[in-house]
């Protein structure tokens, strides 16, 4: 189908103002261009009933966790959630507005990390900042009323390629188990050379040269790309890792490679939902406050959560 309407309508609008791409800039015009167009496009922000943020010890320093709570209510469930960006880009106000909406919805404690970027700390400094942070929250769930038994990991893009580390270095250290992983349009095969990567090239949407362009500040080393944790698609074996769900779009680059782990997954006995959501782009499940089908995507997401969590 063709590009949504709301989705053309923006698309429109960029070409319009020659807005350029964010890989034509610099790292910290980028940076802030990222930030403000997240903010933007995901709307008024909702109320929760607490905000608090952290500084946890990383592998190479301090690093912020910033924790959002329903309610007051005991032993909650928690979402680890990881934020998009390339690797290279974003900070943890970035998902602020995915949190506090996820956190509402399934009822769950949202704790978003803070990880180190690349260039200045390539891979495999955010996965690694990332687990870090999973053993934050299991050793503080006491202290931040939350339930360590019930821990899903999630994200979207490179986020989504996080949590997708996680849950194999989860089961290469026999634990902790996690009651899911939600990946929103996630980097699974850094190698990826496929239909939906060929055909995006339109310079006013998240394109093949974007990826191309996080990808070259992600790795200093080009085998690094072959690692499973960089690559989750190149694990030996998928079998015994947490219910997935994978929420795709249309108009991704990202897509294909997305939609094949998770078929992969399901080949190897993982319980996985996937959605594709047509006319849609990559980064439209940030872009709740523009995008409807960015509100029926948090909802799904939010729902699936609930039921890993009841489980």
């Amino acid at each position: 189908m063709p590009l949504d309407p709301q989705v053309q309508a923006m698309r429109d609008a960029k070409e319009r103002d020659g807005a350029p791409a964010l890989y034509t800039m610099t790292l910290d015009a980028a940076r802030a261009a990222d930030l403000a167009s997240i903010r933007a496009a995901g709307g008024r922000p909702e109320k929760v009933h607490e905000v608090t943020d952290h500084w946890i010890a990383g592998p190479g320093g301090r690093l912020p966790v910033r924790v959002y709570r329903p309610s007051a209510a005991p032993d909650l469930p928690v979402l680890l959630y990881f934020f998009g960006g390339g690797w290279v880009l974003g900070t943890v106000d970035t998902a602020d507005a995915i949190a506090r909406s996820l956190a509402n919805a399934a009822g769950c404690i949202v704790a978003v990390p803070g990880y180190r970027l690349a260039p200045e700390h390539p891979f495999p400094a955010a996965v690694e900042d990332c687990w870090a942070a999973l053993e934050w929250v299991i050793a503080n769930a006491a202290a931040l009323g939350a339930n360590p038994a019930r821990i899903a990991v999630g994200g979207d893009s490179a986020g989504g390629n996080l949590a997708a580390g996680i849950t194999l270095m989860a089961q290469e250290a026999g634990g902790p188990p996690l009651a899911g992983q939600l990946l929103v349009y996630p980097n699974t095969d850094q190698n990826a050379d496929d239909e939906s990567m060929r055909a995006n090239d339109d310079p006013y949407l998240f394109n093949h040269h974007s990826v191309a362009w996080y990808r070259s500040h992600y790795f200093t080393d080009p085998d690094d790309a072959y690692n499973p944790l960089a690559s989750p698609m190149q694990a030996e074996s998928l079998a015994g890792l947490p219910p997935a769900l994978v929420i795709t779009a249309e108009y991704d680059p990202l897509r294909d490679q997305g939609e094949r782990y998770a078929a992969r997954l399901a080949q190897e006995g993982v319980p996985v939902a996937v959605t594709r959501y047509e006319g849609m782009i990559h980064g439209f499940f940030a872009m709740a406050g523009s995008l409807d089908a960015g509100r029926v995507a948090q909802a799904q997401a939010a729902k699936q959560l609930r039921v890993w969590f009841e489980s």
